[in-house]
């Protein structure tokens, strides 16, 4: 069978997304999946993603650009454990649009200094955000079923979101320092194999390793 661009798109993306999650601990909630025979050659290429050697890292290498915003999206992830300890404490809501509003209007601004697209940056920064949703969401579940794992003590949100907010300002950079990367057709395979590596590394779990898929999703473009 002939495989038009958009359905070889659509296979190396889904191989991607399945290399970065092969191998989490737990079971990590997928959407439907097509046919067998449509999701055969994605099985097929997935395990050589997450088997395979990383490339050389450079900083100025494809793979280290890609590789910097899979890092520092895992490090933004991190933060989101305290966000969800602070709001479990407080009984706030994990949505919060007036905060979201904040941060897409900063990293646009920013974006717009470096003389990079704004709206690739907040269509990144969108995935960002539902991805540390993911988490908090996900830690409330677990804490709501199993009171005795819940935090006992509230982080200052304030705090916490400091941080994050110098996490934004280096992924903003990283986004603008690496356009021929994200839209090279190479993008998808060197940023699972740079999602995997992270994976390994910060040993995360179901839950975050799901979450750090999605915040990786509009990347590769």
């Amino acid at each position: 069978m002939q495989l038009t661009p958009s359905i070889r798109s659509a296979l190396i993306a889904g191989a991607a997304a399945t290399a970065l999650l092969t191998g989490a601990t737990g079971a990590v909630a997928a959407p439907a999946a097509p046919s067998a025979a449509a999701t055969a050659p994605v099985r097929a290429i997935a395990p050589a993603f997450a088997t395979a050697p990383a490339p050389a890292a450079t900083a100025h290498s494809p793979y280290g650009q890609l590789r910097s915003l899979a890092v520092l999206s895992a490090e933004r992830l991190a933060t989101a454990d305290l966000v969800a300890a602070a709001k479990w404490g407080s009984g706030g809501p994990v949505d919060d649009p007036a905060r979201e509003q904040e941060v897409l209007r900063a990293v646009a601004e920013q974006a717009r200094q470096l003389g990079a697209d704004p709206a690739v940056t907040v269509r990144f920064f969108r995935d960002q955000i539902e991805a540390n949703k993911i988490v908090q969401r996900g830690l409330h579940r677990v804490w709501e079923a199993d009171p005795g794992r819940a935090p006992t003590e509230r982080p200052d949100l304030g705090q916490v979101r400091k941080e994050i907010n110098r996490i934004n300002h280096e992924l903003v950079q990283a986004l603008a320092d690496s356009p021929q990367a994200r839209s090279a057709p190479y993008c998808v395979p060197l940023l699972a194999a740079a999602g995997v590596r992270v994976r390994h590394e910060r040993h995360l779990d179901a839950l975050h390793t799901s979450a750090l898929a999605r915040s990786l999703r509009s990347v590769c473009g």
